[in-house]
């Protein structure tokens, strides 16, 4: 059995009468009489949106009186309405799916994934299959009970590294709690363009940019956000010197790293989003960032956990091009913190 996303998540993108259906009914009451048909739909059928009975509509899966009826026929009452539900993508984005998976520590509370870069955590818009949560559901099928399938926090697309899973509820409750009491420790490795002489700290607000809707920035009134930064190495290249990074998140945002370095005035090597100006030529097809390091307490027992990602081959190649110290970017020689 799969369990269902709301089904006004996502846009309708396939074609109605070439997926399987349900068909639902409805009798027009008294009261609505010459009301516009998407109205009355949207109080009879009120687990979809307005805009999806609309489209549906459109699409010709919605009768009034044994008739294809528009959005903008007036009810009548007494009426029977017939609409036809489509299947959608989400519909089975909760599927178990055998993915190859490179689990770096598993016991029976959790497990501790080494995410590569392109693979999605969460089903969504234009991912409903093939993500990270399918995997689990496939090698840990009893995570089919957990919110989310046990994830308790994400990392992005093109971002590679560790990330913690639950396998009970009593894991999962806790490490969201240890989570926001900051007690899990996640250390990345970040290249950034320019040369950070320095170690900083950005303590800054982050939600949704006010202009741009796919990027996240420095907002006053948005969730308290903090990053340490500490240099390891810079090196030169022919697009600048670039510094390799230890980032110590002290929170989770969306994009939080990616967005501090930015209001810090660096910017991620190969970030398409937050990157800069362009570097023609540049032998890095993503964002220069892996989770490389996760230390807490077991939420079962409190026995010290410190798990190691090693560096991924396509940023170490960029480093080893630029002639950069192997050992100085190594997560083996940063603090665990437990």
């Amino acid at each position: 059995m799969t369990t269902s996303l709301p089904t006004d998540l996502a846009d309708l993108d396939d074609d109605p009468a070439a997926v399987e259906s349900q068909v639902l009914e409805a009798t027009v009451p008294e009261a609505d009489a010459g009301q516009r048909l998407d109205k009355v739909l949207a109080a009879q059928f009120a687990q979809f949106s307005r805009s999806r009975l609309q489209q549906w509509c459109e699409a010709g899966l919605v009768t009034m009186g044994g008739e294809p009826a528009g959005v903008r026929d007036k009810a009548r009452p007494g009426e029977v309405l017939r609409l036809q539900v489509p299947e959608l993508p989400e519909d089975t984005a909760f599927a178990a799916e055998d993915l190859p998976l490179d689990v770096v520590h598993e016991d029976a509370a959790l497990a501790v994934i080494d995410k590569p870069a392109g693979l999605v955590v969460h089903p969504a818009a234009g991912n409903w299959s093939g993500t990270l949560l399918n995997g689990l559901l496939a090698r840990y099928p009893e995570t089919a009970v957990l919110p989310r399938a046990g994830i308790v926090h994400r990392l992005d697309k093109d971002t590679s590294g560790l990330m913690v899973t639950a396998r009970t509820l009593q894991a999962q409750t806790e490490l969201v709690r240890r989570l926001q009491a900051r007690t899990v420790h996640r250390q990345y490795l970040a290249l950034a363009w320019g040369e950070v002489e320095r170690a900083f700290s950005v303590d800054a607000p982050i939600a949704r940019h006010p202009r741009d809707r796919l990027r996240m920035a420095v907002v006053q009134g948005g969730k308290p956000a903090r990053t340490d930064f500490t240099p390891l190495a810079v090196c030169e290249t022919r697009w600048g010197p670039v510094t390799a990074l230890r980032c110590k998140l002290h929170s989770g945002r969306t994009h939080q790293i990616r967005v501090h370095l930015q209001f810090a005035k660096f910017d991620l090597v190969a970030d398409p989003i937050y990157g800069g100006r362009p570097r023609p030529g540049l032998p890095l097809d993503r964002q220069a960032l892996h989770a490389a390091r996760l230390s807490f307490l077991h939420p079962v027992g409190d026995r010290p956990l410190d798990c190691i990602a090693p560096i991924p081959a396509d940023i170490t190649a960029f480093w080893d091009a630029c002639d950069g110290d192997a050992d100085a970017i190594d997560p083996r020689r940063w603090p665990s913190f437990v």
